[in-house]
């Protein structure tokens, strides 16, 4: 049964649209890209934050800035005598880098350079809204600033929005392609997301058409381009995919769609750790480690700009 919100919500979408279908669309956009509250929704998540804390405190701040906004970056450099990759770091809607910490810290253990952004509208980044391609801008601006990675780590939608940084779907924005990714957790496309969100508040097609006609405007793509399966599959880079079963936010029908993609794209199965706590599952920081290790020999992995 839906909540007291979204029948409000559904009530004043459906009285926009009897006038303005395309009104009641852009509202529905606006909507759908509110982020959630900063503060800890919870004791859990208010200990995760200060267990995160001391980690945290290694890193520099760096803001960055791209077309119509700025997001913070946490940059953590090398550890002493340490000579691994690269590592871009992006959390999920809702989330921010402190709750990768654990993750983070493992990264550096093995000896990588790690760069943790905070989404718009999360963390220690401003505002109250985010986009798709703004997320993609913000990943491009990082890639400007450090010189490229070789490695890009994405939670949810981090890392679908990662993958669609790799295939340039944002059509004045350069492909960012490192020489390899892990997505964990991660939508395989953005269509399953605005066709739930339609159904939930209830939009006639007009209004549906016209929501989703704002990634259009936005991005210079139809939202079915957005398909970060099809472009990992494209990109031929190995891909390890993190998913676990009893995912509850994210369908395991998604990692199974970047497993049809391409041979490129391996899965590795994270059961009993849901959708969140998989980012700091010690099974998952090690598989991810010794992904990065693999065909490594030695070398440091190649920087693709």
């Amino acid at each position: 049964m839906a909540s007291f919100g979204i029948k409000v919500i559904r009530t004043a979408l459906k009285a926009v649209s009897a006038v303005s279908p395309e009104a009641a669309g852009r509202l529905a956009f606006r909507i759908f890209c509110l982020t959630p509250g900063r503060k800890p929704k919870s004791g859990k998540e208010a200990a995760l934050l200060k267990a995160a804390a001391p980690i945290m405190e290694h890193s520099r701040k760096v803001t960055l800035s791209f077309a119509g906004g700025w997001v913070v970056a946490h940059h953590f450099a090398r550890r002493v005598d340490a000579d691994g990759p690269r590592i871009l770091l992006a959390h999920g809607w809702g989330s921010r880098s402190d709750y990768l910490a654990t993750l983070i810290d493992g990264l550096l253990a093995a000896g990588a350079e790690v760069v943790a952004l905070d989404w718009p509208g999360h963390g220690a980044s401003p505002g109250r809204s985010l986009t798709m391609p703004q997320a993609v801008r913000a990943i491009d601006a990082a890639w400007r600033h450090f010189d490229g990675f070789d490695v890009a780590i994405g939670h949810s939608f981090g890392g679908a929005s990662l993958a669609c940084a790799a295939g340039a779907v944002v059509c004045d924005v350069p492909a960012r392609v490192p020489a390899k990714m892990v997505l964990i957790g991660a939508p395989s496309e953005m269509t399953w997301l605005f066709n739930g969100f339609g159904k939930m508040m209830a939009l006639a097609p007009a209004a549906q058409a016209a929501f989703e006609g704002m990634v259009e405007r936005l991005s210079g793509r139809r939202v079915d381009a957005f398909d970060a399966a099809r472009i990992l599959g494209m990109l031929r880079k190995p891909v390890l995919v993190v998913h676990a079963e009893d995912d509850k936010e994210v369908s395991a029908t998604h990692a199974r769609r970047y497993g049809a993609a391409g041979p490129n794209v391996e899965l590795y199965w994270a059961n009993g750790f849901g959708h969140r706590r998989i980012v700091s599952a010690d099974p998952v920081i090690d598989r991810i480690k010794a992904f990065l290790n693999e065909s490594k020999k030695g070398a440091h992995l190649r920087r693709i700009a």
